[in-house]
């Protein structure tokens, strides 16, 4: 399927955009784009999950605390802002209840002919468990599948991650493979699990309405 980007100016498929809400165990879970303001809760949130995250993700320069500092938001969200805007990438806070939760990206937007991204998340450690980012995932699936109109969606996992491919199987992402020494996180070069979804798979009722099915969530 083919998709013609809109002549519009600062303006891409899907993005900006607001998503949801479900409602899930731990609240009222809903999608919409990063904002500049977002940095203090940013940062609070992910100076305290540091256990729950650094495992999971890229080695960086710099400590843990300088790297998600409040000051370290903005030259971030205006990077992932203007990827927006070029249709580059779909930069999701995901809220519980109104507030901030995580994020959820959609990056690495290939247009034709792959229509093709990854898709990547992250949540509080606080609410792990709650079926917030399986809501979130789900949500933004389904956006890619349809106004983004992309063709195919991968994600990249550790073996060892065994909360995040829980979250893939709940929505039928296909494991296709290992990528050896595929990442350098938290401080080594790292195995990835390849887990994918091609639109041709989407539920008639969509990711939204699968996990409405197997009861991890309600539509609000």
């Amino acid at each position: 399927m083919a998709y013609t980007v809109p002549d519009r100016p600062g303006r891409h498929p899907g993005w900006p955009a607001r998503l949801g809400p479900l409602r899930v165990r731990a609240g009222l879970v809903a999608l919409r784009p990063v904002w500049l303001r977002d940095g203090s809760t940013w940062s609070s949130i992910r100076i305290r999950s540091e256990g729950h995250l650094k495992p999971w993700e890229p080695t960086a320069p710099g400590s843990w605390a300088l790297r998600n500092s409040a000051g370290e938001w903005p030259p971030r969200w205006f990077q992932l802002r203007a990827a927006a805007r070029r249709g580059q990438a779909l930069p999701f806070a995901i809220t519980l209840d109104g507030g901030l939760a995580g994020h959820v990206m959609v990056g690495n937007v290939i247009r034709e002919p792959l229509l093709s991204a990854y898709v990547g998340y992250w949540c509080d450690a606080r609410l792990a468990g709650g079926g917030i980012t399986t809501a979130a995932v789900a949500l933004v699936v389904d956006h890619c599948f349809g106004d983004v109109g992309l063709h195919r969606l991968e994600a990249t996992v550790r073996p060892e991650n065994a909360a995040s491919r829980r979250v893939l199987a709940k929505l039928g992402f296909r494991e296709e493979g290992l990528f050896r020494r595929y990442l350098d996180v938290d401080g080594a070069w790292r195995d990835h699990l390849v887990y994918a979804l091609t639109a041709e798979e989407q539920p008639p009722t969509g990711f939204v309405g699968r996990i409405v099915d197997t009861g991890h969530a309600e539509r609000a």
